[in-house]
Order: structure tokens, then sequence, then C-alpha cells
């Protein structure tokens, strides 16, 4: 009932959301008699955060259309080079009519990203993509919505999700870069494992960004929760199903509200104080830091549901049974293990202030692939950067992706390519020259 309850209140908020915008728009438009009575702005800004805080946020579009790509912008048109019933694989290819540029681009690196199926649509990694496209080819797993799914399209897995892994880099071929962030770090190493035991190709490096590959490791409250309660007490008090309104009636899900609702209970008072911020902002006319704040939110605060088979699933095996690194994950009856890996590079990468996966949490990969090479192992701290840090924003485009370029561009050409490695403080050790 609880789903039902949630949507009959989003109808009833809807036409007051809309109401509140409109209304707003009366006491700020120049040619509005109302802009000109006293309190004029509060109310405009009261308004306008009273439809923020009630509006349904509809999933966002990733809206790359160029990059700059050694000084020269290139056209970049999203393709979809994989569709499968819960994602889609998006390409962004980049076009040019500068021959020089053109014959550049096609010898730089493959990278394939895992967005996270946690919570958040993968535009979330926006930033990422952007960064990326500056130097490399860039694939994304665009995860979606399980509400959008009908029933007849059968459960998803966590199985399944391996299995998906597992298609996407067979089908971007074995040059393939791969770089996952948070939640997808445990099915991506299960995947690329269970290619090594089949003897595949498997991609020439794996960058693991803020995951619980040992969530016994410094636990956060994410983990915590998931330790303390049962298998059967997720099953009971957070899977629901989808109601009458969507392609997807009556498939069970963990739903968006409930993940975007625990969310914001981790740090509520900083919400609270980025809110009053937004609305002190509009009053000051500083449409710099309001449209930041709006951009922010937009993406924060749009949801999907996740398929409860999945979600169970990953309970039980990363935070409650801890199967891979005991070395007991079966995948479709095959034993997931990492220290068959022997040819592909790994980098992992933690933030300091990371309080989704905690401290050690990803480092813990090294422990597990013990065929691979010391040499081509290699680990990076982002010092005074949170979860959402290490893959966006600041920190993430000027510490950690010139970290993540060099790690791919010195392993371009085999286990003998690897020079550079990243030290607990970020510097390098040795650096290598970047992708042609």
């Amino acid at each position: 009932m609880l789903y039902q309850l949630y949507e009959a209140q989003r109808a009833l908020l809807s036409p007051f959301a809309e109401f509140a915008s409109a209304s707003s728009k009366l006491y700020n438009h120049p040619l509005s008699p109302f802009t000109h009575t006293p309190m004029a702005h509060r109310v405009s800004a009261g308004l306008d955060l009273m439809h923020r805080l009630s509006k349904e946020y509809e999933k966002p579009e990733f809206n790359i259309t160029s990059v700059t790509v050694s000084g020269v912008e290139v056209a970049v048109q999203e393709q979809v080079a994989i569709e499968k019933p819960f994602c889609r694989l998006l390409r962004f290819k980049r076009f040019t009519d500068n021959l020089p540029m053109l014959s550049e681009m096609k010898d730089q690196p493959t990278v394939l990203v895992i967005s996270p199926l946690s919570g958040h649509h993968s535009t979330l990694l926006r930033d990422t993509v952007m960064s990326l496209l500056q130097q490399h080819k860039v694939y994304i797993t665009d995860w979606t919505d399980a509400r959008m799914v009908p029933i007849d399209k059968g459960p998803f897995h966590l199985d399944d999700y391996v299995g998906y892994m597992q298609e996407f880099i067979r089908h971007v071929g074995p040059e393939v870069n791969v770089i996952s962030v948070c939640q997808p770090t445990v099915p991506v190493l299960a995947a690329i494992s269970l290619m090594a035991s089949n003897g595949e190709p498997t991609p020439r490096t794996m960058t693991m960004m803020g995951g619980p590959i040992d969530a016994r490791r410094s636990p956060t409250a994410v983990n915590n929760l998931a330790m303390n309660k049962s298998h059967d007490w997720f099953e009971h008090n957070v899977i629901y199903r989808v109601p009458v309104n969507y392609p997807g009636t009556g498939r069970r899900v963990y739903p968006g509200f409930l993940q975007h609702t625990g969310f914001v209970a981790m740090n509520p008072d900083r919400h609270l104080s980025s809110h009053y911020d937004y609305f002190l902002d509009l009053v000051r006319g500083d449409d710099e830091s309001a449209e930041a704040h709006r951009k922010f939110y937009d993406e924060y605060n749009a949801v999907l549901d996740m398929p409860a088979e999945y979600y169970l699933d990953t309970i039980k095996v990363v935070f409650q049974d801890f199967a891979l690194v005991n070395g007991t994950w079966e995948v479709n009856g095959q034993l997931v293990r990492p220290q068959d890996i022997t040819t592909t590079a790994l980098l992992t990468i933690e933030g300091e202030l990371d309080d989704i996966s905690g401290a050690g949490q990803t480092r813990a990969a090294h422990g597990l692939c013990t065929g691979i090479p010391k040499e081509r192992q290699f680990h990076y701290d982002v010092e005074g950067a949170g979860h959402y840090g290490i893959f966006s924003g600041r920190r993430w485009r000027e510490n950690v992706y010139p970290q993540v370029h060099a790690f791919i561009a010195s392993h371009q050409d085999g286990p003998a390519a690897g020079k550079g490695r990243a030290g607990r403080n970020g510097k390098t050790r040795r650096q290598t020259a970047t992708a042609a």
C-alpha cells in the first residue's frame, strides 16, 4: 500500500506544484504588477522553493552535444549500442571534419563506464563522461527504471547483472578499459573474473571507484543497515509492487522514493541548509548560485525503482554473506575467482570522506586479484573528497581524472606498458605520456 499512497500524494501535490511555479513567476516577471509589491522577491522565492519541493523529477538527459578534444570542439552524438530490457548500452560518438583530429580520436583508448544501479540515473555521471570524452571513446550503461519494464520481461537478478556486464564488455572488445563507480564494482569484478576463468580476453584495465568490494571494512551507515537487518526484513518492509499507472504494473521493486528518502536522511541538516541557501540566493538575485542548486537537485531528486530480485540478491551477496571476499559466490553455478585475472591492470580509488563506501572497502580488490602482478596494481586516495567527489565536480576534474587518464594511457600496449603508480597521497611515482 505504501507505493499506492505515495502515488496518491504525488498526484495530489502535482497541481499545487504547478500553481506554485506559476505564482512565483507572477512575483518576479518584469511585466507583472505583482513584481512591484512589497516583499515580492521573498514571496517569489518562497513559491519557487515550494514548487521544487513538491514537483516530480523526471529522468534528466545527458545533453552532451559537443566536447573539446586537444583544443578543437567536436560534435557528440548519443547512440544506443545495445538495448536490453533493464539496461541500454550508450555510446557517445564524436564527429569532426578535421582530419588530423579524426585520426587522433580513432587512436584514443575506449572506456566503458558502468554506472550504478542504486537509485539514481546514469546521468549522475555526466561530469565523468564529459571529462573522459576529451581523450577517450566512451560507452556507458544506462539503467532502466524497473517500473517501466513490463512484468512479462521476467525478473532481473544479480546474476543477470553480471551477464549484462559480460555481454557489454564482449561487444566493445578486449581493448576496452572498464570504469565501475560505486555499486557495480562487485558485479563488474565478478564478470571479469568469470571471463578470465573461462579463458576469454579480459579488459586492458579496470578502475574501481568507491565500491563495497569488502563491506566489512570501515562500515558506514549504509553498510550497518544492510548488515544488521535480516534478509526477510528487507523483503517484507521495503519491497512493493508497481501501481497500475506504469508499464511495469505488478512488478516487485525497491522503490526509488524509499532510496531517495534514505539518501536525504543520511545528511538532513546539509539538505535543509542547501534549500535555505537557495531561497536566499533567489531573494538576492544570485542567479548563478540558484542555477547550480537547481542542476544538482534536478539530478539528485530524480530516482528510479530497482528490481526486487536484484536488490535482495545484492543485500545478501554483498552485505550479509560477503560472498565475493569469502570466495563462496557462484554465478549461474560457476564460482567467482578474482585470482584468475592476470592480464588486466587494476586501479582502485577511494574518497577520504566517503560516507557510503568506507575506507578500505574498494582497496580490498587488490587482496582478491592476486593473479595480477603487483606492478600493475594501483590505488589512489582522494583527499577531502566525499562519495560524489570522486567522480563529479572539481576534485574529479582536477585530481581524479588525470590519475585515471594516466593509468589507462600507460596500459594500452599490454602488461609491459604499465609504468605509472598512484600512491596514497595521490602522487604518481612515475608518469607516462598521455595517449595520442
